[in-house]
């Protein structure tokens, strides 16, 4: 399965910057739709964070994902790949 990789930087309150990646199927092109996985995502988190935009959430490359991405695309709709200042 090939997957849109969704580049996301926001920032947290206490100043710190989070990068993460939110990965959802290639054929899915609903911008405010992949905004809302992830604010569905930082609202998981124990911080609180500013907001979530095209500003803040762009879309980077087309890769080949794994099967643990796989199967939370497929259940979820999609998948989060945590790079810094995540947790």
């Amino acid at each position: 399965m090939e997957i849109a990789v969704w580049d996301t930087y926001v920032q947290r309150n206490d100043g710190a910057v989070m990068h993460f990646d939110i990965l959802v199927s290639d054929t899915l092109t609903d911008e405010e739709r992949i905004f809302e996985f992830g604010r569905t995502y930082l609202k998981t988190k124990s911080f609180e964070t500013g907001s979530l935009t095209s500003k803040e959430c762009r879309f980077c490359h087309i890769a080949v994902a794994s099967e643990e991405m796989i199967a939370q695309i497929v259940t979820k709709g999609y998948y989060i790949l945590e790079m810094k200042n995540c947790n």
